[in-house]
């Protein structure tokens, strides 16, 4: 479980990146954060892409049904510009922003904001997913959540697609995706190629 740093006297903000494959927990973990950011009387502002509406148009809604008032944003230039005066930036579903959100999140530090950043670190091919490699490289907090695969019961690190939608971006939820371990998933993989074969 993540605790909050005790530092005295920090000068700076810090960048927190929360990651794993689909319904490992992501969301639940950056709302649970901010809560309790919440909790300690700090002031908190959320953004996620304007493109995930999967469970709500504004709001960040949890697969445990969980939610969090947010704002939805185009770019992530756009998390600046409607930026309040906060101690703690929330960002939900990173993976699906420009590769901005780096140098967006940095400059939040450098103001002294903490910055919680929640999304998918591979795509269903097993790729590294959007800013989100970069963001895992600048970040002092890394926290990988992990699923578990329906298929053996092992830790989950992959998103395996069952749908035949060739792009990178398929919003979906368990009827397009589930979490597998690294075997179920090759397994997943090769049994796809021999049906297309």
């Amino acid at each position: 479980m993540f605790l909050e740093p005790g530092f005295r006297g920090q000068r700076s903000g810090w960048i927190e990146v929360i990651c794993g494959s689909m319904f490992s927990g992501k969301t639940e973990e950056l709302i649970r954060r901010l809560k309790r950011a919440r909790i300690a009387n700090q002031k908190i502002q959320i953004f996620k892409p304007v493109t995930d509406t999967r469970y709500h148009v504004e709001d960040v809604v949890s697969h445990d049904e969980n939610s969090i008032k947010s704002l939805p944003v185009a770019s992530s230039i756009d998390i600046l510009k409607n930026l309040s005066e906060v101690n703690v930036v929330g960002i939900d579903e990173a993976q699906f922003f420009d590769d901005k959100l780096p140098e967006i999140c940095q400059k939040l530090a450098i103001r002294g904001i903490r910055v919680i950043v929640a999304g998918l670190d591979m795509d269903y091919k097993g790729v590294p997913f959007g800013p989100i490699p970069h963001l895992l490289s600048v970040a002092e907090y890394i926290t990988k959540v992990h699923a578990i695969c329906p298929h053996c019961g092992n830790l989950a690190t992959h998103s395996y697609r069952f749908s035949t939608e060739e792009g990178q971006v398929v919003l979906g939820e368990k009827d397009k995706y589930e979490p597998r371990c690294r075997i179920c998933y090759e397994m997943g993989n090769i049994l796809d190629l021999r049906i297309k074969e």
